[in-house]
């Protein structure tokens, strides 16, 4: 009879090696190989030769009828609107976030309105039953019908799912859920990977609504094997300084919708409350604008969002210049200051640049290269970008402005907050004029600095 072998498994990339070794040859992670006992496992030959059971049924791709998927709202409209629209039967959504971010509160929050219409359980792993009390008393949430819970072994709560048949099954977190079959430590790979698995098979067979709550690691990225991300159906990443009180929610993956949404949540005494207009927030300004400030109009998912991005350039004290970028990215601002520097004219190259997107944001679109721009040479010359002013435009490695997409739709949203002048790329430039707004099209940055000069 075979033997156990013991092996050495990667906790962060579940690479399996024979020996152990400081840093993993799949990852290159340090000090992330546990030793764990692998059960021999019966080879298969012949391929498919000996399989006796029944063959599944074929069919053409042109006879197959997509049926509409029917979702369920969760009471939160920015929840939907990053979900793709609400919630789809039988998926297994993911969301994780740093710790503080507002996780818990965020699902305790859908869990008690759901209840009110659909029967919804509330598994805690980490917490007793009296801290969710404790929590759902201190946001106001009374929840008479929502059923908690506290369990880690998965084989229970899947019992509890066929007998109570719920329609949403929160599950906080996945990283203590442990598999009875299974040797390791809860938070493992094995146990993560395969808790994640049977969850998964159990929300497809029941069509339960399954939310799994999980840790990042300090690097930001969803801790766990990389595996567990093709087994869930969606991951939502909830961002957010601890200390501040607006939380931004992207999805990173999503089978049932567009993974570019973002929805936009403040944290009060009283929970999550949802941002119906994330531009308003994002533009706190002062009556008298200082120099180094410029408004730009970015692309999120399905809607413009307003943002002002600041930026301070200083002499360098010391012999390399900083470059520092926060929610824009970096590498980028270091092409678009060589940009500036070859086809504007101005030198930059012993000047400290400093980078900032107001409100926590954080920008991903090249649409925003033109404000980040004009920010920093208004701050390097002293002079302020006229308040009435929004810009939005990718800047080209040979100083030409190139178009973005929904460029009519981000003019329309800057008039609706009171902007008077929008500095666009030539072919995002409206055929019919929009009330109130003066839209002055530009084809090169050189185009946009003789306007600067001129204001």
């Amino acid at each position: 009879m075979a033997k156990n072998r013991s092996m050495f498994q990667c906790q962060a990339c579940a690479t399996s090696v024979a020996q152990w070794t400081g840093q993993c040859p799949g990852c290159q992670a340090w000090n992330t190989l546990v030793e764990v006992t692998e059960s021999p496992v019966a080879k298969v030959s012949g391929g498919g030769r000996g399989y006796a059971g029944a063959l599944p049924e074929r069919a053409k791709l042109s006879a197959i009828k997509p049926e509409k998927l029917s979702r369920l709202h969760s009471g939160y409209s920015e929840f939907d609107r990053v979900l793709g629209g609400g919630f789809v039967h039988g998926s297994v959504i993911l969301l994780g976030g740093a710790p503080g971010a507002g996780k818990s509160t965020l699902l305790l929050q859908v869990a008690t309105e759901l209840s009110a219409t659909e029967r919804c359980l509330y598994v805690t792993g980490e917490e007793s039953l009296e801290q969710i009390a404790l929590r759902a008393q201190r946001l106001g949430l009374t929840g008479p019908q929502l059923e908690c819970v506290s369990e880690t072994r998965v084989e229970a709560i899947a019992a509890m799912v066929e007998d109570m048949k719920p329609r949403l099954l929160v599950v906080d977190s996945v990283q203590v859920m442990q598999v009875e079959t299974l040797s390791g430590a809860p938070g493992s790979v094995g146990q993560v990977r395969e808790s994640a698995a049977l969850l998964t098979r159990l929300a497809k067979a029941t069509g339960v609504i399954v939310l799994l709550v999980g840790h990042v690691t300090k690097e930001g990225a969803l801790a766990g094997p990389k595996v567990l991300e093709h087994i869930i159906d969606a991951s939502l990443l909830l961002d957010g300084d601890s200390g501040g009180r607006f939380r931004t929610l992207r999805a990173h993956k999503n089978r049932f919708g567009s993974v570019g949404e973002l929805g936009v949540f403040a944290m009060t005494e009283q929970g999550l409350k949802e941002v119906k207009n994330p531009s308003a927030i994002f533009l706190s300004r002062p009556d008298e604008v200082a120099s180094g400030s410029a408004v730009i109009c970015t692309w999120e998912g399905t809607r413009p969002l307003l943002v002002e991005v600041q930026a301070l350039v200083d002499g360098s004290l010391a012999g390399s210049p900083k470059r520092v970028s926060v929610g824009l990215d970096g590498q980028r601002l270091a092409m678009l200051l060589a940009i500036l520097h070859r086809h504007g004219q101005l030198q930059l190259g012993d000047q400290d640049v400093f980078v900032n997107a107001v409100g926590g944001v954080r920008v991903t679109e090249t649409g925003a290269d033109l404000g980040a721009l004009m920010a920093c040479v208004s701050s390097f010359r002293g002079k302020p970008v006229p308040k009435e002013w929004v810009l939005f435009g990718e800047v080209g490695l040979s100083g030409e402005i190139r178009p973005v997409a929904s460029g009519q739709e981000r003019i329309r949203e800057a008039a609706k907050h009171g902007f008077k002048r929008a500095i666009v790329p030539k072919a995002n430039a409206p055929k019919q004029a929009i009330d109130g707004m003066m839209v002055s099209p530009v084809t090169r940055l050189t185009d946009v600095l003789e306007l600067f000069d001129g204001c």
